[in-house]
C-alpha cells in the first residue's frame, strides 16, 4: 500500500508514515548500497556520517507530504580523489541543495509555465503545497530550455512589450512550430546578428517589415525570404476597400447625409492640395506647406474630386429595418403619407421602437432603396470570398452591384485572378497579373502593384513554396495571453523563459 501511494520512494527504506492532519510525514533512509563518487567515480561504501533531509514531495489527496530522509556521507576510497566525504544522492528524488523531490520541482515548473507565479502559488495551496510565488518564479527561471538544433525553416514576428513603444521578435520553426529564440527588440542588426550565429538558417518566413528584409539580406543573404500570403491578402483587402470607397456613388443609392463635419473638412482640404498643385507645387512641398504627411497629400492628389473621397454613410442594424419593405411599398402607394400613420402601422407589425427613429430613418433615405446597401467592408468581404461559399442573397446582391460599376467589375476579376494564383501556388504568373493591373484605372491597386515590386523575390517565393507566416499568427496569440497572466509587470527574461517553455 505504501508503495502504491509512494512510488517515487521505491528506491527508500520507508520507516514508517505519520499522519500529522494536513501533512503527511515520511521517514525513510537510503539503502546500504555502494554510491559512486562525483568525482573520480569509484564505488564507495564506508560511511563518514548521517544527515537528515526534509524535502517536500507531491500531495497526496490534498495533503502535503514532507520526507524526512536520512542520507549518508560517504568516504571515498581513492587517496587521490579531490573529493575526500560527499553526501549521497538518490537519482530520481533529490538533487544538491534542494527543499524539493525533483517530481514535486517538475509540478511547480510547470504550473509556473501556465499560471506564473501568484497563479501557481494558489493552485499548489489548494493542493496542499505551501510555496510563495517568488519561489514558484524562482523555480522557473532555473528550468533548462532544450537546446535543440535550429532550423532550415525559420519564421520571424514582432509581438508588442509596450504596445507603440517597445518590440521584441518571436522565431520559430515555421515546420514544427517550435519556439526557437526571443529577442528583446526588433531592429534589424539584432536579428543580423543572430543570423549570422546560425549560418544554418535557409528559408525566412516573414512579413512585410523592411527591417526584417534587411537584416535577413545583412545576416543571412543565402537565405530565402518568403513573404507571409496572410499579409499579402491583406494588403490586397486594403486596396480593394479603398477602391470600393473611391465608387461609392455608383453602387450606393442611399443619399448621403448632408452637412456633415467630415465632408466639409475633406473639401476643403481637397481644395487646397489642388490649389497648390495648379500652381506647380510638387506633392513633397505641398506636404511641407501644409504640414501633412505625404501619404495624406498624395491621396488628395490622387482624387480628381472631393466626393471620389467622400465614404458613404455607415448606417447601423436598427428596429425599423424588418419594416423597411413595408415603409417602401406604402411611401410608393402614397408618397404624402403621413409618419404618424406609418408609425401605427409598423406598430401593429411589432415595431417597439421610437417615433424618432422613424423620422431619422425616413430622412436618411433608408427606406427608398430596393435593398439595403452592404458597407463599404462588407462588400470588400464578398469581394474577397469564393463565390460558391457566398450565400445566394448575398451572390445576387453583389452581383447586382458590380453591375451597376464598371470599375467594380474589373476589381473583382482581379481579386479572382489574385486569389487564382495565392491558392495554386503560381508565383511565376504574378508579373502578368500586374501589368494587366497597370492598365486598369484602379489608382489603389497600382499601389498595391507597387509594394509587390518593390520586395518581388519574397512575394514570389510566398506565392511558390510551401512556407508561410501562418503559424507565427498562433504563436503571438499564445504570446498575448502570457503577457495578460502577468499583468505588465514582469520582465522581458521572465518572459523569454515563458515562451521558449511554453
Amino acid at each position: 500500500m505504501i508503495k502504491t501511494l509512494f512510488p517515487q520512494l521505491t528506491s527508500l527504506v520507508i520507516d514508517e508514515v505519520v499522519d500529522q492532519g494536513p501533512v503527511l510525514r515520511v521517514r525513510a533512509r537510503t539503502p546500504t548500497v555502494a554510491v559512486s563518487c562525483p568525482q573520480c567515480g569509484q564505488p564507495a561504501e564506508r560511511v563518514h556520517a548521517y544527515h537528515r533531509r526534509r524535502l517536500a514531495d507531491l500531495p497526496v489527496g490534498g495533503r502535503g507530504v514532507i520526507i524526512d530522509l536520512r542520507v549518508r556521507r560517504l568516504l571515498c576510497p581513492t587517496e587521490s580523489c579531490p573529493q575526500r566525504t560527499f553526501r549521497e544522492q538518490v537519482p530520481a528524488l533529490t538533487y544538491r541543495w534542494a527543499r524539493r523531490t525533483r517530481e514535486l520541482t517538475g509540478l511547480v515548473g510547470d504550473l509556473a509555465v501556465v499560471a506564473a507565479g501568484r497563479a501557481g502559488s494558489a493552485v499548489l495551496s489548494r493542493l496542499g503545497v505551501r510555496i510563495s510565488r517568488s519561489t514558484v518564479l524562482r523555480v522557473l527561471m532555473a528550468m533548462p530550455i532544450s537546446q535543440a538544433p535550429v532550423p532550415a525553416v525559420l519564421s520571424v514576428d514582432d509581438f508588442a512589450l509596450r504596445r507603440g513603444r517597445r518590440y521584441a521578435s518571436l522565431l520559430i520553426d515555421a515546420v514544427t512550430h517550435r519556439r526557437v529564440d526571443v529577442l528583446p527588440d526588433r531592429k534589424a542588426a539584432t536579428l543580423a546578428a543572430w543570423l549570422r550565429e546560425h549560418p544554418q538558417v535557409k528559408v525566412v518566413c516573414r512579413d512585410g517589415s523592411a527591417a526584417y528584409a534587411e537584416a535577413i539580406r545583412d545576416g543571412a543573404p543565402h537565405a530565402v525570404q518568403v513573404s507571409d500570403r496572410w499579409h499579402l491578402w491583406n494588403n490586397l483587402a486594403k486596396a480593394v476597400e479603398k477602391t470600393v470607397i473611391a465608387h461609392s456613388r455608383c453602387w450606393h443609392d442611399i443619399p448621403a447625409r448632408p452637412g456633415q463635419a467630415l465632408d466639409q473638412r475633406t473639401r476643403e482640404r481637397h481644395a487646397a492640395v489642388h490649389t497648390l498643385l495648379d500652381q506647380g507645387v510638387g506633392l513633397l512641398e505641398c506636404a511641407r506647406r501644409l504640414g501633412w504627411a505625404l501619404n495624406t497629400v498624395k491621396r488628395y492628389a490622387r482624387a480628381s474630386t472631393a466626393d471620389d473621397l467622400q465614404r458613404p454613410p455607415r448606417y447601423r442594424q436598427t428596429l425599423v429595418d424588418p419594416f423597411r419593405d413595408h415603409l417602401r411599398r406604402r411611401r410608393a402607394d402614397d408618397p404624402k403619407v403621413a409618419v404618424t400613420r406609418l408609425l401605427d402601422e409598423i406598430r401593429e407589425l411589432g415595431y417597439a421602437g421610437s417615433a424618432n427613429l422613424l423620422v431619422r430613418y425616413l430622412n436618411q433615405g433608408r427606406a427608398e432603396a430596393e435593398r439595403t446597401p452592404p458597407s463599404p467592408r462588407r462588400l470588400v468581404s464578398w469581394l474577397m470570398t469564393r463565390p460558391e461559399n457566398l450565400p445566394a442573397h448575398h451572390h445576387s446582391h453583389l452581383h447586382d452591384l458590380l453591375a451597376t460599376c464598371p470599375q467594380l467589375s474589373v476589381l473583382a476579376r482581379r481579386v479572382g485572378e489574385f486569389a487564382a494564383l495565392l491558392a495554386g501556388r503560381r508565383g511565376e504568373d504574378l508579373d502578368a497579373w500586374m501589368t494587366a493591373v497597370d492598365a486598369d484605372a484602379l489608382p489603389a491597386l497600382h499601389g498595391f502593384v507597387h509594394g509587390l515590386r518593390m520586395d518581388l523575390p519574397a512575394v514570389v517565393a510566398g506565392l511558390t513554396l510551401p512556407y508561410s507566416n501562418g503559424p507565427m499568427e498562433g504563436a503571438n496569440t499564445k504570446v498575448k495571453l502570457l503577457k495578460r497572466q502577468m499583468y505588465g509587470r514582469a520582465g522581458f527574461a521572465l518572459l523569454r523563459q515563458r515562451i521558449l517553455l511554453a
